[in-house]
């Protein structure tokens, strides 16, 4: 485990673990802040990231959802192609909290990564995927996302039925918080714009040298 605090602009990674403690996805976050109990950073559409496939080569979602827990994963080199994203990671939270925005830059809502915290390696944040996951709006509306996953994922050892109950206490805390219009959902930072001289953050050689 590491003590360490990233300094603004320093590329930190957040490293998703399997129960099983082998590491999956890897995303090089621009470190905004950091005081060692909580991280912001920045992930722009197109970054190369450590992605997972199931091994015999489809996404996950491509899988029946039986499979999708079964199938044994391998970690593959890949990029972020959805919205860019900004993200606050608590270093006890059970989630991580994530702004989205469109090409242009506008603002198109939360997305409330529901997580297992494992503390920071050396190169960033370790966590747990929860599976269950949470969509807030712009307008404070809510609603989950991947129930029927999060259900798989217990069945095959994936979670354990009481980590999967304190999840779904964590997305309900979000949500009563986006209901009341509370931070994180109070519309601090999403008039976000990175700065247009920021390379992409990249991740260290040694983390994609045996894919």
């Amino acid at each position: 485990m590491s003590g360490r605090i990233w300094a603004p602009g320093e590329t930190a990674v957040l490293t998703f673990v399997r129960p099983d403690t082998s590491v999956g996805q890897q995303h090089p976050l621009r470190v905004l802040s950091d005081d060692g109990e909580r991280m912001l950073g920045w992930l722009p559409a197109g970054t190369p990231i450590v992605g997972s496939r199931l091994a015999d080569g489809r996404r996950m979602r491509d899988a029946p959802l039986e499979e999708r827990f079964t199938v044994p994963r391998v970690r593959v080199r890949d990029a972020w192609h959805t919205s860019s994203t900004l993200r606050l990671i608590g270093e006890s939270a059970w989630s991580s909290v994530w702004w989205f925005f469109a090409a242009g830059g506008a603002f198109t809502g939360w997305y409330v990564n529901l997580e297992i915290p494992c503390g920071r390696n050396r190169f960033g944040p370790e966590r747990i995927d929860g599976v269950l996951d949470l969509l807030v709006r712009p307008d404070g509306r809510w609603e989950w996302k991947d129930e029927d996953e999060a259900q798989a994922a217990v069945r095959a050892g994936r979670l354990t039925g009481e980590q999967l109950d304190r999840l779904r206490a964590e997305g309900l805390r979000c949500a009563a918080l986006a209901e009341r219009g509370a931070f994180p959902f109070d519309g601090t930072w999403t008039t976000f714009r990175p700065d247009p001289a920021w390379p992409v953050p990249e991740l260290p050689a040694e983390l994609v040298c045996d894919l």
